[in-house]
């Protein structure tokens, strides 16, 4: 019984961002328990290497080129998804970038860039597949938010990310209530320090790695996998009762 509600079979799912990293490995957990995955991406290249990754292991995918601050095109992705396969089961609202400023320096374009893809984006998403799975009354939608929309991280400074990422949250639970008896749902996963390209900069500088790791419990950053396992039971009917539910996966970062 137990085995079967993480059964993913004949459902499609789609993961911007997906050609990489905690994308990529979100898109292999699902497509591992039997979805069928579509991969948005904005570098074509990462794209394909993505798409040749999930292959290679026999899944069924495909790419989609998307940028999701173009909310025109996130609606084309998801009409083509829904045209091409008669349905989206699974959306993750995974793109996503991370930069940083002082605030009282912060340029424009900076605050704009990062506000732009990492909620603008989620919005856009959200609103696209979310449509086709309301007119289906049914859906699971996951955000992927950040343990830094709910803290405010240091040493480094980055006030638009985390901004960015506690307006994520609450989108997330908004929606979520929105949509309840509707048959959507909408949940979040909101990670630590995870070791992928994004953090290798910050993990790199050795004042920034100590303050990180002494003001994590597990004393560790985490892996892609390890957010991706959460993305799939939210995704999944194990989580059938959870909805508007923001999952913390920081190895205990907020409990101090």
């Amino acid at each position: 019984m137990f085995k079967q509600l993480f059964d993913l079979s004949g459902r499609v799912a789609v993961v911007t961002g997906g050609g990489r990293n905690i994308g990529l490995s979100t898109a292999m957990a699902l497509a591992e328990f039997g979805a069928k995955v579509v991969i948005a991406e904005i570098d074509p290249q990462v794209g394909e290497e993505g798409l040749a990754a999930l292959q290679a292991k026999g899944y069924e995918a495909e790419l989609h080129q998307l940028d999701v601050t173009n909310s025109k095109a996130v609606t084309a992705c998801a009409d083509a998804v829904v045209s091409k396969y008669g349905r989206v089961d699974i959306a993750v609202a995974n793109a996503g970038i991370a930069l940083g400023s002082p605030g009282e320096l912060m340029p424009d374009e900076q605050w704009h860039k990062v506000i732009d893809i990492n909620l603008h984006g989620v919005f856009y998403t959200n609103r696209a597949f979310g449509k086709h799975m309301l007119d289906a009354g049914k859906g699971s939608i996951v955000n992927i938010g950040s343990m830094s929309g709910i803290i405010s991280n240091k040493p480094q400074e980055q006030v638009h990310y985390n901004a960015a990422k506690a307006g994520v949250h609450h989108l997330t639970k908004s929606l979520a209530g929105e949509w309840a008896k509707r048959g959507v749902r909408v949940n979040a996963v909101a990670p630590t320090y995870i070791e992928t390209a994004m953090t290798k900069t910050g993990a790199a500088n050795p004042d920034w790695f100590k303050t990180w790791m002494e003001m994590t419990p597990m004393g560790r950053m985490g892996q892609p996998s390890e957010i991706a396992a959460c993305v799939l039971f939210l995704a999944s009917d194990a989580a059938s009762l959870v909805t508007g539910h923001v999952l913390v996966a920081d190895a205990g970062y907020t409990v101090w």
